[in-house]
């Protein structure tokens, strides 16, 4: 059944007017009147819905019963990735959701191809945050992550709030770092960071550190930082 984001307030009976991006796909889909569709609005669980009526750029849903499902990760898994170039931060944003990322912090290192400021910035961020949403209607996860705006490695650094019932930890090579299923174990939330093209640099890694990130690794092999991403949150959901 053909699922869409309505981030409204839903609630059994009630008649909505679904939000432009979900109207254009129910129009694509070319559903008819009476037709069936799943919504979720991010706050809980999902909804049986019906189309009620098709307008030429607006579409209005009946909404029914209410399924209190969710298809979360076991434990939250907060991604900060070192943002890689091109098309990549668009692939890791859509598997990350797929995975069932918390939420995901892009940040720029000393490394970092793709750099972004100010409208830019505040553009590719709607961009991603889209590519979770879309994600999630294909995956059926009911809570869409938060993709935040973009911001220097350095500063998130400096304004992370201080652990509490969480683990913070920081991929690396270096000799002596427990291996990630080590390192995560238990069951609390992870703040996992990771660089960009090239690792971080090592002062970066340092200051990671100082902020109570501890070294994991993967193994032995060198992962490109997408697929370095991904199979941490693999490992650990």
């Amino acid at each position: 059944m053909p699922r869409f984001h309505c981030p409204l307030p839903l609630a059994a009976g009630a008649q909505v007017a679904l939000p432009a991006t979900a109207a254009r796909h129910v129009q694509v889909l070319r559903l008819q009147p009476g037709d069936a569709l799943t919504l979720f609005n991010g706050a809980g669980g999902e909804w049986d819905a019906r189309v009620l009526r098709m307008g030429r750029s607006d579409v209005e849903v009946q909404v029914d019963t209410h399924h209190a499902v969710e298809r979360e990760a076991a434990r939250a898994l907060h991604l900060v990735v070192g943002m890689p170039a091109n098309e990549r931060m668009d692939w890791l944003v859509e598997k990350a959701t797929e995975l069932g990322a918390a939420s995901i912090q892009p940040v720029a290192a000393a490394r970092s191809v793709l750099k972004l400021a100010g409208e830019r910035a505040e553009r590719r961020q709607a961009h991603w945050q889209a590519i979770a949403v879309a994600a999630c209607e294909q995956c059926g996860r009911n809570r869409v992550p938060a993709v935040h705006a973009p911001r220097p490695l350095a500063d998130w650094l400096r304004a992370a709030p201080p652990p509490a019932d969480e683990l913070r930890l920081v991929l690396s090579l270096r000799a002596g770092s427990r291996s990630l299923p080590e390192a995560a174990a238990g069951t609390a939330p992870v703040w996992l960071l990771h660089g960009p093209e090239g690792g971080l640099a090592a002062h970066e890694e340092d200051a990671a550190l100082a902020a109570g990130f501890a070294p994991a690794s993967l193994g032995a092999r060198v992962l490109r930082a997408e697929t370095a991403a991904l199979a941490a949150l693999a490992l650990l959901g």
